[in-house]
């Protein structure tokens, strides 16, 4: 007997339900109109459409792969970025709301930089959104990862970007051209703890790269790194901006104040807590 559309969502939704999935309901309308070739919303107009036996097939791997707590992204097989649609996979981090958050701030500032340096690009998300923000400006993207390198290569063509981002096989600064300076740096690095990772949700340690959220030295480490080379490698005048952990803008705004850098400010996300680091250099 064929069973309706609404019916299947909420048996998907009861077993996502099951699994601990905070929105079971929305993650089973997302999947299901994915397996459809439908637009989520035009589901509710086909709730009493009885599924075929191949619809269904389609159907239900997805689902189970999410009561597996593997990320919607993955399965959906992109992710929206400050309206650019990203394909996302193990490679590379899935981008976060609050570095959507970055780029939109980001894209508000003036005057618009000439060149922006984005260092462990990932998915390539804020050099794209920097690149698609400001298209007069050159843009540099960086990762360690080539593996990840190839995926930002993927979404600058998906997103007709790729003639204005220059991607760069390096370890943060390491491999950029002798006295190379930009106006802007940005970043999303590692910053969390390993007890933090330990902690997190399934979706995020079992399937995303630990590489990319992970630093040392309580979470500091890379964003150290950061801000002492951009002394280096920023014009003056340049703005580096950071997502970061939430407690670790006292330790940056003391090693900030060192090296020269002024106008340090912690910027809070929608949630209120401070997730965000500027300076700029004087040097």
């Amino acid at each position: 007997m064929m069973i309706s559309l609404l019916e299947v969502v909420r048996r998907s939704t009861g077993f996502l339900e099951k699994a601990g999935l905070e929105s079971p309901r929305l993650d089973a309308e997302w999947l299901i109109a994915h397996a459809l070739g439908l637009k989520r919303m035009q589901l509710y107009l086909q709730f009493e459409r009885p599924l075929t036996e191949q619809e269904l097939a389609a159907i239900r791997p997805l689902v189970r792969r999410r009561g597996k707590r593997e990320p919607l992204q993955h399965i959906l097989g992109e992710s929206e970025f400050l309206g650019l649609a990203l394909k996302v996979d193990p490679r590379a981090l899935i981008p976060r709301p609050e570095t959507e958050e970055l780029a939109d701030w980001l894209a508000r500032q003036t005057p618009p930089p000439a060149t922006v340096l984005d260092l462990g690009t990932g998915t390539g998300a804020l050099a794209l959104a920097m690149a698609k923000s400001f298209p007069e400006a050159a843009v540099t993207a960086t990762d360690r990862s080539p593996t990840a390198l190839d995926l930002a290569r993927e979404n600058a063509e998906r997103t007709g970007l790729a003639s204005r981002i220059r991607f760069v096989d390096s370890d943060w600064y390491g491999a950029l051209g002798a006295g190379e300076r930009f106006d802007w740096i940005v970043s999303n690095p590692p910053y969390l703890t390993g007890e933090e990772w330990a902690e997190a949700r399934p979706e995020v340690n079992r399937f995303e790269p630990r590489e990319a959220l992970v630093a040392e030295e309580r979470g500091l480490a890379d964003l150290l790194t950061i801000l002492e080379g951009a002394s280096h490698r920023l014009r003056s005048g340049g703005l580096l901006a950071l997502e970061t952990g939430l407690d670790q803008h006292a330790a940056l705004r003391e090693r900030a104040g060192r090296l020269g850098f002024a106008d340090c400010r912690s910027l809070p996300d929608m949630s209120g807590r401070d997730r965000f680091f500027t300076a700029r250099w004087q040097g």
